[in-house]
């Protein structure tokens, strides 16, 4: 018997269909996102209560759920019924934000209910990177690197705001193509320098990993001034140094 005729070359084949999932190996908020979707958010309460204060856990967790289209307004059930559960509350603030970001919801609506949430957990940082998400895409440079200042006040090593920021930095000068000396650069090598253990830490001086980040001769940036960097983690030089900044959110000078 004869083989069979290959298929057509028009004919579209089949693949395996590989959709990213923003929940990644996180099996519990999978879980949790399953059952707020039908309305269970008591399943979400007990995630985020487990999360506790594992803060790049919490704002994970929460920036996931908040994207679920029923995310609102069943976070709005829970906030009736809970109205002082700074979970609940964090949830519907970025359920908000993500609605603005969609252009569904007003971005004002979404500040304030970040500011509430805020007002309900002072230490949290997660209404705070609520925040940063939103301004990351409609606001000014100065409330990105403000309130980058205020995740960090709560939590330095907070990894996702770290990301909007050196998103928002990448944004600058597009023009200029890969350029070594990009701001974007001075940003992460300084990021890596705060984190435990350091850069230098790591590798030794004259030495650096394949892969590591460029370190590029620092020069001066007038777009980021003295007061730019203190939202940074810098701070301006002692009187009588002309105004020059001195480096210490490694973006300056």
């Amino acid at each position: 018997m004869p083989p069979p005729p290959p298929p057509s070359l028009g004919r579209a084949r089949k693949r395996a269909a590989h959709i990213f999932d923003a929940a990644l190996d996180d099996t519990e908020l999978v879980a949790a996102r399953a059952s707020l979707a039908r309305g269970r958010w008591t399943d979400v309460r007990t995630l985020l209560a487990a999360t506790h204060d594992d803060w790049d856990r919490r704002g994970h967790r929460v920036t996931v759920l908040a994207q679920e289209p029923a995310a609102l307004a069943w976070a709005r059930d829970w906030q009736l019924a809970e109205p002082e559960s700074p979970s609940a509350s964090v949830l519907v603030a970025h359920a908000v934000v993500h609605r603005a970001l969609r252009g569904k919801d007003r971005p004002e609506a979404a500040r304030a209910a970040c500011r509430a949430a805020a007002e309900l957990a002072p230490e949290d940082p997660t209404p705070w990177l609520g925040l940063l998400i939103l301004e990351q895409s409609l606001g000014r440079e100065d409330d990105v690197l403000r309130l980058f200042d205020e995740v960090r006040t709560r939590y330095p090593d907070h990894h996702h705001a770290h990301h909007l920021v050196v998103a928002r930095l990448a944004e600058r000068r597009p023009d200029t193509g890969q350029d070594p000396l990009h701001e974007v650069y001075d940003f992460a090598n300084w990021a890596a320098e705060q984190a435990p253990g350091g850069l230098a830490a790591r590798h030794p001086p004259g030495r650096r990993a394949r892969g590591a980040l460029p370190r590029p001769r620092r020069r001066r940036y007038p777009a980021l001034g003295p007061r730019r960097l203190r939202a940074l983690g810098g701070a301006a030089g002692p009187p009588g140094d002309e105004g020059r900044v001195r480096l210490v959110a490694g973006v300056g000078t």
